[in-house]
């Protein structure tokens, strides 16, 4: 049986377009999703009503929250994960000295054991996502990695220098007032986070007219972007069958990435 897994940034936890999102998940239901910006999902009501869209069971063994650090203003921008396959095992990594957010690590009895780590990276600066990607980097254990099956799915804040940016782009971020990319913008973190050997699934099998999962107007001046990935181990990512950005129009202020996997 195929594995969909699609990641998921629902902007301010849903807010008064939950209905909607719940309405797609049931429409394009993954088997597993990353979700990003839980803000208040604290009581496990909105996690709950997720589960149910896909007709996944409302238990432990299938639904986490991974608490994120408290920002100054007290909220809490958390990172869930809603799995139809057995979660086998759970480590929560929010150590706010080196995560913006939360990483969730968990492993998956899915065709064989499958390691996911779902994630939402600083959206301030290069400089704190890059730290974020060498803490990833900790956690992992490269021979594991290299024979192993591994995801990485989450919105990373980050550019992949083999997108199509415009060849102004420096110029358009300048105009825009859009800072957390950097002057000029940097693609440090996709670039190490590749070097480890993920492999990003939407070069690998995804449609070269639809990568933008968020487009940007500041100032007048309109941006694409992806921020959003689905990443594979090696190992992994001889199981893939498609990559594709879904548009949601106004239901959020990202498009969700689903990756398929036989």
């Amino acid at each position: 049986m195929p594995l969909k897994v699609m990641t998921f940034n629902v902007l301010q936890g849903g807010e008064e377009r939950f209905d909607d999102i719940i309405a797609f998940l049931a429409r394009t239901p993954p088997d597993v999703i990353v979700l990003q910006e839980c803000l208040g999902w604290d009581d496990g009501g909105r996690l709950r009503r997720v589960a149910e869209a896909l007709d996944v069971p409302q238990d432990e063994a299938h639904l986490v929250l991974g608490q994120s650090r408290s920002r100054p203003s007290g909220r809490c921008y958390h990172v869930a994960v809603v799995s139809r396959p057995p979660i086998r095992s759970l480590r929560v990594h929010n150590d706010r000295h080196f995560l913006g957010h939360s990483i969730v690590e968990c492993e998956l009895e899915a065709g064989g054991p499958v390691t996911l780590l779902g994630t939402h990276f600083d959206a301030h600066h290069e400089k704190l996502r890059y730290v974020e990607a060498r803490y990833l980097r900790s956690i992992l254990d490269p021979a594991r990695f290299r024979e192993g099956q591994y995801l990485l799915a989450g919105d990373l804040n980050s550019l992949s220098r083999r997108d199509p940016y415009p060849v102004d782009l420096a110029d358009r971020l300048r105009r825009a007032g859009t800072d957390k990319f950097d002057h000029p913008p940097r693609f440090d973190v996709i670039d190490d986070v590749e070097d480890y050997g993920w492999v990003d699934t939407l070069q690998m099998r995804g449609s070269p007219s639809r990568w933008v999962t968020a487009r940007r107007n500041r100032g007048g001046v309109t941006i694409d972007y992806r921020t959003d990935y689905v990443f594979a181990s090696p190992r992994m990512a001889e199981r893939l069958i498609s990559t594709d950005v879904i548009d949601v129009g106004d239901m959020s202020d990202h498009n969700p990435v689903v990756a398929t996997f036989r």
